[in-house]
């Protein structure tokens, strides 16, 4: 029986720096299980469950996290995860207070003594023109202008410069991002007709560099959060930035803490379970990684799925 399983991806670090760090830690017989490019995690996951860990640590980016979590999820008692950030978004870690650029530190708070708390996992259902496929996310995934960043990101200047690539990719998305009709049912209610180009679907809220698209995500709470994007114009945009940067972005640092703030084009909902079909094929994004074009989907919450330090 091992203490401790390490599910590390090679191209992010090496497994000799993690031992390192981890050294204090080898009387608990770890165990060392390598991410590929075939098997981004979950399979490396199930190899760790197989030696019945009593703490499971995930060193890698979002994409490696992700897919750890969508094979804990599944199991009905999963031990603890701990995560050592690496890579370029980390966007689980910065929701989660984990240290970024620290793996020593983020070790450090997942061998602590701490109670692991639950996190909620989104699982998003969905069809391509060719088949259908279900995966979890822990962050947040999208339709439309963020998922185009992403395909319009360069990948030497990503590798180059971090997140602040997707910065430079944002004016191609926003060209190539053109409102479309959709049926959006959301829980029980009727389904609506909503005419929008952007749809995010978010278990926490906060991306890098601080900015807060979905400023009531709590990711323990049991519910997902919805926010849907029509702005067109230079006006319309205008009143989208005032309302994430100030109605929910500093004013909630100064205190206000009332539920997020619509605006003419941009509304704020939460949901356990939403259904959206789309007139034509988009992009859809999962916890930042491009999953390809999709006709429909179905997202759902899973309570409390896994359990974090």
């Amino acid at each position: 029986m091992a203490s401790i399983a390490v599910i590390w991806n090679p191209s992010k670090t090496e497994r000799a720096e993690l031992a390192a760090i981890l050294e204090d830690e080898a009387a608990n017989d770890v165990s060392w299980h390598e991410t590929t490019e075939d098997d981004p995690g979950q399979g490396a996951a199930g190899a760790a469950l197989a030696t019945s860990p009593q703490l499971i640590l995930a060193a890698g980016g979002d994409g490696t996290v992700r897919a750890v979590i969508e094979r804990l999820a599944q199991e009905k008692n999963p031990p603890a995860l701990g995560i050592l950030p690496l890579g370029t978004g980390n966007l689980l870690a910065r929701n989660l207070g984990i240290p970024i650029g620290d793996l020593e530190a983020a070790a450090d708070r997942a061998l602590s003594d701490a109670p692991p708390k639950p996190l909620d996992v989104g699982w998003i259902d969905y069809a391509t023109p060719d088949t259908s496929h279900r995966m979890a996310f822990a962050v947040i995934a999208g339709i439309g202008i963020d998922a185009q960043m992403i395909v319009e990101t360069n990948d030497k200047l990503k590798a180059m410069t971090g997140w602040l690539a997707y910065i430079e990719s944002l004016g191609r998305a926003l060209k190539t991002t053109d409102l479309i009709d959709v049926d959006l049912t959301i829980d029980d209610m009727p389904t609506q007709h909503v005419k929008a180009h952007t749809f995010l679907l978010g278990n926490c809220g906060t991306l890098q560099g601080g900015l807060t698209l979905l400023p009531d995500a709590d990711p323990s709470d049991g519910q997902l959060d919805l926010l849907v994007s029509s702005s067109t114009g230079a006006s319309q945009w205008l009143g989208t930035a005032k309302t994430m940067l100030w109605d929910n972005g500093f004013k909630r640092l100064l205190g206000n803490n009332e539920p997020a703030t619509d605006s003419a084009s941009t509304i704020h909902r939460t949901f356990t379970n939403l259904s959206l079909v789309l007139p034509e094929p988009r992009h859809l994004q999962i916890d930042g990684e491009d999953i390809g074009q999709v006709t429909h989907l179905r997202a759902s919450i899973q309570k409390h799925g896994v359990l974090v330090l």
